[in-house]
Order: structure tokens, then C-alpha cells, then sequence
């Protein structure tokens, strides 16, 4: 089977999970044609341009199979460049513009949104990473339309609720890990993009109230960092070295692992995670995960996990991890929750029915 693969957005989880997903299927004839992901306004407008014209021999060789990203300008690529009009193309949604937390320094434009329904509605599969981003999805985009002054045709976003399903994206086998805790103080991992849709604001008030009560904790605050940052993270570093352990980004993946597995609980403060592969990686080398009581986390673990949002989340957050340093002093840990079925030897036959499928065509 020959698949065409575009990333018009090409983030590193977006990376993550087509790199894999190329390598779970070397049967197949694979093109991956990838974007980076800076300028946004312009790479989700421009992308169809960019490959229409750019890439145009490529795109018209002849595919049994699209596989494209939520942020590919489908609809215009597919009038731009006629070879691909015809050909079965199931649309990845990593996450949707619907549910992003606003920054304050957005353009007002709706366009993002609208692009992401337009890709949708080109489709013949439509697969999300959670339940949470379909969901969140669907009631943006019917929102979102019942505002348009006129001419929109009915049954336009039940169209797409129909050829939609959740697929997540797996884990590979290297990070499901043996837990190998160390003595001393409990181990916290915050492991995420400074950036301030990760929830740097609540993870200072904690560390301050952690602080004022006197618990002993190590957090290891580690992730992608950027040459602009809120400033909240250098107060963190500034005002709480002696509860910080590790801080910024460790580029030895093995380094990084071994961090995991050494940490009890893997801390997630986020405005907004579609599925949370950070979160669900530490899980997998045995770490207790501490999130919010929304986003995906519901559909992925226990309820003794999730913490409560909203009014009194600090302290909710504090007495939870004050619980778990008083079991750890005590050798009274329990046990990180499974999550094999997240792994591609159990996901694999998901992703190649889908693909056979939509295409016509069986794949190993």
C-alpha cells in the first residue's frame, strides 16, 4: 500500500506519533511530507500553498491513502493539487482549536477553527486521541456555526460525529519501564513545555504552600523551554531551589527515563492536555499520576488520581501530595495504575483496520 503522510504542523508530539506509526508498518510504501512548527497563523493558512506548489511531484504520484494531521489545509490541498481529490484520507486530530486556553495574545481570528471543520468535513475517517478532544471538538464546531449569519447547511458537524472514532496515540514498548524509587523525600515530576497553557501559576502556589507546612518534597521541573517563558517559572527557581531537584530540559533520553522511573508521582498542573503523553510515559515507568479532574484524564485513570479544578484546587492539590509523602515515609506507596492497553503492541490492529478500512487495501 502506497500512504501519503502530511504533518502541516509538524510539533514534536506530532513527530512522536507519526515516526512511530511509519515504523510499526514498514510493509508499506510510506511519503512523509512534514512542516515545521513555527508561525502558526501562516502554517495552518499557507500549508496547502507550501505543498501544493512546493511538492507538487510528490503529492501526485499516485497514493492508495492520506494520512493527514488536523492542522493540514485539506480541503484546499485536495482542490489545489486533483491527484488527491479521489484518494481515502482519514484527518489525526492531536488536539482541536476549540479547547485551547486563551493566552491574551491571540489575533481574534476564527479562521484556525474554521480549518480545522473544512479539513474534517474533507475526510472519509476522522480519528481523535480522546474522547475528551472528539467531544470538545464537536461542541466548538456546532457552536461555532450556529453564529455564522447565514447559509450553512444542515447536519454539517453530525456529518463528521459519523465517520469519527478514538484512536489514541500509543505508547512504544521503551517506555514502559521497571519503577525503581529512591530514599529521601518524595519525588514530584512536572514534565512539560514552559509554556503557560501548562499551569506554571498553579504549581507556584503549591510550592508555597508546600513550603509554609513544611512538607519535604523534591520537584523535578523539567520540559521544553523556549526563549520567551512566563516569568512565573524564574520566580519558581528563584523563591523554592531547596524543594527543586532536576529543573529544564535533559536532552539524554536515557537520563530522562531513569528520572522517571526514580519519581513517584508525575505532576500534571495544565490548562489543557488532549492526551497527555508526558504524563501517560511516566506513568508507564511507574509513577503515580496527580492531575486535574478534567480534560482526558477522567477517560485515563482512576478518580484517586485526579485532583479537584477550580475553587480550592491548591489545597486539594497539597493535601493530596502531603497524603503521599506520609506513605512514602511510612513505605506505604501503592502501585502506579496499568496502562498497557495505551501500548502499540495492543493498538497496533486499531491503526491497520483503519487503514484498511478507509483504503480498500489489507496492510501487515
Amino acid at each position: 500500500m502506497r500512504i501519503l503522510l502530511l504533518s502541516a504542523y509538524d510539533a514534536a508530539s506530532h513527530g512522536y506519533w507519526h515516526k512511530a506509526l511509519t515504523a510499526q508498518f514498514p510493509s508499506a510504501d510510506w511519503t512523509v511530507l512534514t512542516l515545521p512548527p513555527r508561525y502558526f497563523a501562516w502554517r495552518l493558512r499557507g500549508n496547502s500553498l507550501s505543498w501544493a506548489f512546493g511538492e507538487r511531484q510528490t503529492l501526485e504520484q499516485g497514493y492508495d491513502l492520506v494520512i493527514a494531521t488536523s492542522m493540514t489545509d485539506l480541503s484546499a490541498l485536495r482542490g489545489f493539487v486533483p491527484a488527491l481529490a479521489s484518494t481515502p484520507t482519514i484527518v489525526y486530530f492531536h488536539e482541536n482549536q476549540f479547547a485551547y486556553p486563551e493566552s491574551g495574545k491571540e489575533y481574534g481570528s476564527v479562521e484556525p477553527k474554521i480549518l480545522n471543520i473544512y479539513t474534517a468535513l474533507a475526510a472519509d475517517r476522522v480519528l481523535f486521541n480522546t474522547d475528551y478532544n472528539r467531544q470538545t471538538f464537536l461542541k466548538g464546531a456546532r457552536a461555532l456555526l450556529k453564529k455564522l449569519p447565514d447559509q450553512v447547511p444542515a447536519g454539517l458537524i453530525d456529518r463528521i460525529e459519523k465517520s469519527s472514532a478514538v484512536l489514541p496515540v500509543p505508547l512504544p514498548e521503551p517506555v514502559f519501564l521497571p519503577h525503581q524509587p529512591q530514599p529521601g523525600p518524595l519525588q514530584l515530576i512536572w514534565n512539560h513545555r514552559w509554556e503557560f497553557d501548562k499551569g506554571p501559576e498553579l504549581l507556584l502556589a503549591m510550592l508555597a504552600e508546600l513550603d509554609q507546612r513544611g512538607i519535604d518534597i523534591r520537584l523535578h521541573m523539567v520540559g521544553q523551554q523556549f526563549r520567551r517563558m512566563p516569568a512565573v517559572f524564574d520566580q519558581i527557581l528563584a523563591d523554592y531551589p531547596h524543594l527543586l531537584g532536576r529543573s529544564g530540559f535533559i536532552d539524554s533520553v536515557a537520563e530522562y527515563r531513569q528520572l522517571l522511573q526514580q519519581s513517584e508521582i508525575v505532576l500534571s498542573t495544565a490548562l489543557h492536555d488532549f492526551q497527555g503523553i508526558a504524563v501517560l510515559e511516566a506513568v508507564a515507568a511507574g509513577c503515580i499520576p496527580l492531575v486535574p479532574d478534567r480534560l482526558a484524564y477522567p477517560e485515563l485513570f482512576p478518580a484517586d488520581c485526579l485532583y479537584r479544578s477550580g475553587k480550592g484546587e491548591t489545597e486539594d492539590l497539597v493535601a493530596r501530595i502531603a497524603t503521599y509523602a506520609a506513605a512514602k515515609a511510612k513505605a506505604e506507596m501503592r502501585s502506579a495504575p496499568a496502562i498497557h492497553n495505551l501500548g502499540w503492541d495492543q493498538l497496533r490492529p486499531d491503526y491497520a483496520n483503519e487503514m484498511a478500512t478507509v483504503s480498500g487495501f489489507g496492510i501487515d
